[in-house]
């Protein structure tokens, strides 16, 4: 009797379960369950804690509430060249990251080009390479002697050798053709995978009408393509005002002038250096304020916002 009052019990749990983890209702909490696990943990609480942290004098042994005395610490030379060579690199970067590898793209989409995929194997490859063995290859073509590889071609047409690292032009210019040279690919990939997503019938049917290439790639291609241009911009935004490594293999952290010093480099240099995580803080509160503001003023420019 005990078996047979126990097993519909069984049964009965079972089913329930089922049907709890089947709900309509309750199934979409389940698969975003994960995605607010990890913002929560590695997202929301650290920034809580920074912008916590940004308000009190942080050394080792001590944990002081100071107020506002950080973030008008911060506001000195030191921070003046971050925040100026971290907005000229991020333009360059647009300028850059941007037009040329959606032309690039468009050329490599073209069903007249041969050898297509050998050509994305190399734009992509330097992705694939890490950022201080890039670094490094760089700093030996561009070193200031005059058996450097950049150095002495340019001795070879007549022209005089650059000390590239120890000039605030040449070592930007270091910087910004390090950063091209590593996500050329990568961006070049996104907008392949956006014009494989336009229709072909809207170019024949522009060819008919006797469009030719120019009127199809900016009556067509550039406005279907503006989700890609959208998330490319917002994505080279964020990685210009993060920029940390190709200024740090450069000069190791120890720009002349601070001419290569970025906002995440003047951030790791008051919190390891110094030892002031405060103060690093009150810099990293600040650089999320500029990237969030940029990003809104961006996607309200592109009317992201605006409804369909």
């Amino acid at each position: 009797m005990k078996l047979e009052r126990s097993y519909p019990v069984k049964v009965k749990q079972k089913t329930s379960l089922k049907q709890l983890f089947f709900s309509q209702k309750l199934a979409p909490y389940i698969f975003v369950l994960p995605f607010i696990i990890v913002f929560l943990v590695f997202f929301l609480y650290p920034i809580i804690d920074m912008i916590s942290m940004s308000f009190h004098r942080v050394l080792p042994g001590v944990h002081d509430f100071i107020g506002l005395q950080n973030y008008n610490r911060i506001t000195n030379q030191h921070f003046v060249h971050a925040i100026k060579n971290t907005i000229v690199y991020t333009i360059w970067t647009l300028i850059i990251l941007i037009p040329i590898p959606l032309f690039l793209a468009t050329v490599l989409n073209s069903k007249f080009l041969r050898f297509k995929n050998g050509f994305k194997a190399m734009l992509y490859m330097p992705s694939l390479t890490s950022v201080i063995v890039g670094g490094i290859i760089f700093s030996l073509m561009f070193s200031e002697t005059d058996t450097a590889l950049i150095n002495s071609l340019l001795i070879k047409i007549g022209l005089k050798p650059q000390a590239w690292t120890m000039g605030a032009t040449t070592g930007m210019f270091l910087m910004v053709a390090l950063a091209s040279w590593r996500w050329m690919g990568v961006n070049i990939l996104y907008f392949l995978a956006g014009l494989q997503n336009i229709p072909n019938e809207l170019y024949e049917a522009a060819e008919m009408d006797g469009a030719n290439r120019f009127y199809k790639f900016f009556k067509i291609t550039v406005p279907l393509l503006k989700p890609v241009t959208i998330f490319t911009l917002t994505i080279s935004l964020f990685a210009g005002f993060r920029m940390f490594e190709e200024s740090y293999v450069l000069w190791k952290g120890n720009s002349p002038n601070d001419i290569g010093l970025t906002i995440v480099g003047y951030i790791y240099q008051l919190a390891f250096s110094y030892n002031n995580m405060g103060a690093a803080a009150a810099v990293g509160v600040v650089l999320l304020i500029i990237v969030s503001v940029l990003c809104f003023v961006m996607l309200k420019f592109f009317g992201v916002f605006k409804e369909d």
